[in-house]
């Protein structure tokens, strides 16, 4: 299950690299993307970020763009994911479309991409949540050591990422 030592090395490394060059949002995250996709691959990866102030959350990053695009704002809705993910800055999984349907509204396109299995991984710095990392996969996809994997191998990229789009200029 755990990718051997000269893999993850690898994998590392090439994101180490790839952020240093990325000069975007998109290039930031692709970086992040591929790190995982080669660790941890899922059918649909993407990232959300989070203006707790505004009561607003984004998705920053997709896999699937004709699916499930990079969109404008929506609100955050304070429910039982929210308590776990925002709250106690916990990872949330679901491993059943029944499970995924109780928090997410949009459980029919997840369904329809093939997913029905979920790990989502705040990004904190300093007590603040600046997003989520978001895998999706089929049905029980997230055993109890697969979460652990996608812990092990992302908390820390998906911090360096995060912070790394705060320096980035903002489009005009």
């Amino acid at each position: 299950m755990q990718p051997d030592p000269d893999t993850m090395r690898a994998a590392q490394q090439r994101f180490s690299e790839d952020l240093a060059r990325a000069r975007s949002e998109e290039a930031t995250f692709d970086a992040l993307y591929r790190l995982s996709d080669s660790l941890v691959p899922v059918r649909l990866w993407t990232v959300m970020t989070v203006d707790l102030e505004a009561g607003l959350a984004r998705r920053a990053y997709t896999n699937m763009p004709a699916a499930y695009p990079v969109s404008g704002t929506k609100p955050i809705v304070r429910n039982d994911w929210f308590a776990i993910v925002h709250d106690r800055q916990e990872r949330f999984v679901a491993n059943t479309l029944a499970e995924i349907a109780a928090v997410f509204p949009d459980h029919g396109l997840i369904g329809s991409l093939g997913c029905a299995s979920v790990v989502n991984l705040p990004v904190v710095q300093e007590g603040e949540l600046l997003g989520t990392v978001n895998l999706l996969d089929g049905a029980g996809h997230f055993t109890p050591d697969r979460v652990r994997l996608c812990g092990d191998v992302l908390t820390r990229p998906a911090l360096a990422a995060m912070r790394a789009t705060r320096t980035l200029p903002r489009p005009v």
